[in-house]
């Protein structure tokens, strides 16, 4: 019965992964112009907000590998509103690099690099974010941000702006505990969600954890599709253990 339980949980995130669209923070506010410059929304060929990620060089946006999908072709950069969006600041993506082990978000390696078919103008409005060093220690309850688009609550309505809430990192053995009928997937940072009413709800997939003004986590999965709130940590893929895999990707392009 555990392994039947443990099987189903696999197929829940599955599935949760590949239909993520749009994304949806709890209780947050919008964020203050001028900042997260960073945060870029992931767009299919209808010009439809399906993901989020974030800018780490002029040529790469980083987000999570359950977001591949063929119908994805653009990012957009250099706004908080959707609905006012800078032509210019449109990237088309030119290759998806997903993680070579990814198979679902479940089993982890939930991490993509997208290129863009030109670089990136960095101003006022578009800037990079640095990841961390592999030495970054992540400290239980240590405050952190997640941002993203969309839906508010539970059956919200959409909302163009960009918001953002602040959550604190949970004690990865406590966050094991409380995923007890799944077993967590390596290299994983849990923070909201769990004991809070703020976090990430489903499909706000791909956006930046962040903390001291570094993105040491991928936004990946919480518990279906429930943002009331669930009573397990919200689960980000730890960019510090794919630092390698990601220099392997970028350098060639420098």
């Amino acid at each position: 019965m555990h392994a039947l339980h443990g099987f189903l949980l696999f197929h829940l995130l599955t599935c949760l992964g590949l239909h993520a669209l749009g994304s949806k923070i709890i209780n947050g506010k919008k964020v203050a112009e001028g900042s997260m410059l960073y945060m870029a929304s992931v767009q299919n060929n209808k010009g439809q907000h399906v993901c989020g990620g974030f800018l780490i060089n002029e040529d790469f946006v980083l987000t999570a590998a359950h977001c591949d999908d063929d119908s994805i072709t653009r990012v957009v950069l250099g706004t908080h509103n959707l609905k006012k969006i800078n032509y210019v600041n449109i990237r088309y993506i030119k290759e998806r690099y997903k993680h070579p082990y990814y198979e679902t978000v479940g089993k982890g390696k939930d991490i993509m690099l997208l290129k863009l078919a030109e670089k990136a103008r960095l101003d006022n409005r578009v800037q990079t974010i640095p990841l961390p060093r592999p030495e970054t220690n992540i400290k239980e309850n240590q405050s952190c941000s997640v941002a993203g688009w969309g839906f508010t609550s539970t059956g919200g309505s959409v909302v163009d702006d960009l918001r953002v809430v602040d959550v604190s990192i949970i004690n990865l053995q406590v966050c094991k505990e409380k995923w007890s009928g799944l077993p967590l997937p390596d290299s994983v940072i849990c923070a909201g969600g769990y004991k809070t009413k703020k976090g990430f709800c489903q499909g706000d997939s791909g956006g930046p954890l962040v903390c001291d003004g570094k993105a040491v986590g991928v936004v990946s999965f919480n518990n279906n599709k429930n943002c009331n709130y669930p009573n397990v940590p919200n689960v980000y893929t730890e960019t510090s253990e794919y630092l390698g895999w990601i220099e392997s990707i970028i350098k060639p392009y420098e």
